[in-house]
């Protein structure tokens, strides 16, 4: 509780929490103790469409020890990489999952590093032009040499369902594709197609590669909602809390992805695309 002063320009009171009373005081605040609120940071415009950028600089350095965050974003137009073995790297850059990852050393796997890396051509990159950065980068700077093949091993495979999907046909058909996760368990899908939701999901969600036999050309729009479990969402460093028991919650992902866009995921064992590493090294200097 708090009184005002008889100028109007204080409060004069005491705080209770938890059974404690301290006491406060708020001052008016005037021309000269005020202070600005600063403006927002300017929105980096997107890149052009049509842009193949290259990196103008990159700076790799090994993560501190100790260090837990794992995250990859942008700030302004720079990529900011914190905690990411070169697997890490490879997996974003490719679409891949670490399973689909062969005959590279232990250390692609184990070692962190940090890397900014910023672009040669202004603007923030979409996804395809995102990927032609890293893919830059694993080339330029670990020397990553690499030839496709295919190897059965257990994946997820994704097919129309009896009903056919219940997903819609993108309207602008030659947009960007838009994938991305708000909240956990909840996947946005716009003008996107099968192949990228593939990629999305087994990169980012499942613990095995995900294969489109769903047949469907062109691109989609859908919305996915399920209640995650703690198999899930590792290819983001994200820890999945227990499942709500609320009567309203959403179904599991296989159940979800049946009822809400009409298409099957089923575990098997099938012919998977597989990138085989032929040489790489440890970063070279910045």
């Amino acid at each position: 509780m708090g009184k005002l002063s008889a100028d109007g320009k204080s409060i004069a009171g005491t705080w209770t929490q938890a059974g404690n009373g301290m006491p406060f005081v708020l001052v008016r605040a005037t021309p000269d103790t005020e202070w600005s609120i600063p403006e927002p940071t300017p929105r980096v415009p997107p890149m052009a469409a049509d842009a193949k950028p290259g990196i103008e600089v990159a700076t790799i350095k090994p993560s501190q020890a100790g260090e837990q965050r794992r995250f990859i974003t942008f700030r302004g137009r720079e990529i900011v990489i914190v905690g990411f073995t070169p697997n890490d790297v490879i997996k974003f850059a490719y679409n891949l999952q670490e399973k689909q990852i062969l005959n590279g050393p232990d250390w692609l796997g184990s070692e962190r590093f940090d890397i900014n890396v910023q672009p040669d051509q202004p603007g923030t990159p979409n996804p395809d032009q995102f990927r032609m950065i890293l893919q830059k980068l694993l080339s330029d700077r670990f020397g990553v040499k690499f030839h496709n093949d295919k190897k059965e091993m257990s994946a997820y495979v994704l097919t129309v369902g009896k009903d056919g999907p219940k997903m819609t046909k993108a309207t602008d058909p030659s947009g960007l594709p838009s994938l991305f996760f708000g909240p956990l368990g909840t996947f946005h899908v716009a003008n996107a197609t099968m192949a990228d939701v593939c990629g999305v999901m087994q990169s980012a969600v499942l613990d095995r590669p995900v294969v489109d036999h769903t047949g469907l050309d062109g691109k989609w729009n859908f919305l996915l909602k399920w209640t995650p479990d703690e198999s899930q969402f590792a290819g983001l460093g994200v820890k999945v809390p227990p499942p709500t028991d609320a009567a309203d919650a959403p179904p599991p992902l296989f159940t979800a992805i049946q009822e809400q866009i009409g298409l099957k995921l089923d575990a098997q064992k099938t012919q998977v695309d597989v990138m085989a590493i032929d040489h790489v090294d440890h970063p070279s200097p910045n």
